[in-house]
């Protein structure tokens, strides 16, 4: 993507009514995946507090989401988002439609925090949650065009171009 004349990051905002769960793994997910492709942000109807488990499920996949805080999705009216995917049913009720946003997603997500049940099975949905986050932004962002300097690398390594870096190529001008 370019804004003016420059080779620019897609913002992506990730909105969840508290912004406490599955925003804050999404965005922390898809940065530490993605972070070459994407700026990555979260945000609530409502402010919140980070759950612990959700820290603590995504520090076991290697990602760090502990210095993270819970924002309201005020602060990013008018900073040129690009997408927004909304995480939650109850946040695509309280937030339709975003300002200035070019694309709107809502996939929805069940809420791992209102499941009851021993410890084990309370651990065992935030993972389950967590890991239907990461499977859907892997089939949703995964296949977006990589970076130019990534793909200057490909070309760069074979003088004749694979189906994939075609299928980039053409996806990328269909975006401009």
């Amino acid at each position: 993507m370019k804004r003016n004349g420059v080779m620019m990051k897609k913002k992506i905002l990730f909105i969840c009514t508290h912004n406490a769960i599955r925003s804050q793994m999404a965005e922390g997910y898809m940065r530490a995946k993605y972070g070459d492709r994407y700026e990555v942000f979260s945000g609530g109807t409502e402010k919140g507090q980070i759950h612990p488990i959700a820290i603590a499920v995504m520090r076991e996949i290697g990602i760090d989401i502990s210095g993270q805080r819970s924002k309201l999705i005020d602060e990013f009216y008018g900073t040129g988002i690009d997408t927004v995917v909304t995480v939650c049913d109850s946040a695509k009720a309280a937030c339709p439609f975003f300002p200035g946003a070019k694309e709107e997603i809502h996939q929805g997500f069940s809420d791992p925090a209102a499941f009851t049940g021993a410890d084990d099975e309370i651990w065992a949905e935030f993972r389950r949650v967590r890991d239907e986050i990461i499977r859907w932004i892997d089939a949703t962002f995964g296949t977006a065009p990589a970076s130019p300097k990534i793909e200057l690398s490909k070309q760069e390594s074979t003088s004749v171009p694979s189906n994939q870096d075609l299928l980039v190529e053409l996806t990328e001008r269909m975006h401009l």
